[in-house]
C-alpha cells in the first residue's frame, strides 16, 4: 500500500510532507532515526482506519456480496420501488435533486459525514428531509453497518418564515384578474384569511 507521507530535509531539519496534498510539516528534529521513527508514526495513523476498513468490507461482503458496490442512488431507486402513486412520483422529483449529485455514485461503505453535509448546504429544506429518509433507509436495510451521522447530529430543518399578503398586495392581484369566477374566489380568500388551497379543499 502506497505510504501518504513521505521525508525529507530542508537545511539540517527534517520535514513530512503529505503525498496526497502536497502539504509540507516540519518533523522538528535534526536526527534522522527520530525523523523516521515519527514519519513511521505518521503513516502507521494514515493507514489504520483504512486497514481497519477493508477488514470490515471483507466481512460485510461475506454476507453481502453487493455492499462493498451500493451507492446512494441504488438505495433511491430502491425506496421510488417500495413506493406507489403519488408518493412515488414525488420520490422520483426527489432523487433528481441536484445537491444529491454529488453523492449518488458515492459507495454507501465509503461515505463520510462530511460527504453527506456538504449535500445538505447546496440544498434546501427538502434536501434534507429526504436524504435523512435515505440514510435511515440505508441504515434499516442494514447495508450501512452504522449512522454516518448521528441522529442528534443532524443540522436542523428550518422553514423560511411566511407570511400573508398585505391588503395593497391583495388588491393588485384582484384589479388584475380578469375572470369573475377567480376574483370571487381571490376576495372570498381574502376575508376568511384562509389560504388558496385551504379554500379550495373545503
Amino acid at each position: 500500500m502506497k505510504k501518504r507521507y513521505r521525508m525529507f530535509r530542508r537545511g539540517r531539519v527534517f520535514w513530512a510532507q503529505d503525498n496526497e496534498t502536497g502539504k509540507q510539516e516540519t518533523l522538528r528534529t535534526r536526527e534522522r532515526i527520530v525523523a523516521e521513527r515519527l514519519l513511521h508514526a505518521k503513516n502507521e495513523a494514515h493507514l489504520q482506519p483504512v486497514i481497519n476498513m477493508q477488514i470490515a468490507r471483507a466481512y460485510l461482503m461475506v454476507g453481502d456480496p453487493q455492499s462493498a458496490k451500493r451507492t446512494w442512488q441504488d438505495v433511491m431507486g430502491e425506496i421510488v420501488k417500495l413506493k406507489h402513486g403519488e408518493t412515488q412520483r414525488r420520490w422520483r422529483v426527489a432523487a433528481k435533486d441536484q445537491a444529491f449529485a454529488s453523492i449518488q455514485k458515492l459507495p454507501l461503505l465509503e461515505t463520510r459525514a462530511e460527504h453527506l453535509l456538504r449535500a445538505m448546504e447546496k440544498g434546501g429544506v427538502a434536501t434534507n428531509v429526504y436524504l435523512r429518509r435515505i440514510h435511515n433507509f440505508a441504515l434499516g436495510m442494514n447495508w450501512l453497518p452504522v449512522a454516518v451521522i448521528p441522529v442528534r447530529q443532524w443540522p436542523s430543518v428550518r422553514y423560511k418564515a411566511k407570511r400573508a399578503i398585505t391588503l395593497l398586495e391583495h388588491r393588485a392581484i384582484v384589479a388584475r384578474e380578469t375572470n369573475p369566477e377567480r376574483r370571487a374566489f381571490y376576495e372570498l380568500s381574502w376575508h376568511l384569511g384562509a389560504t388558496q388551497s385551504d379554500i379550495a379543499l373545503l
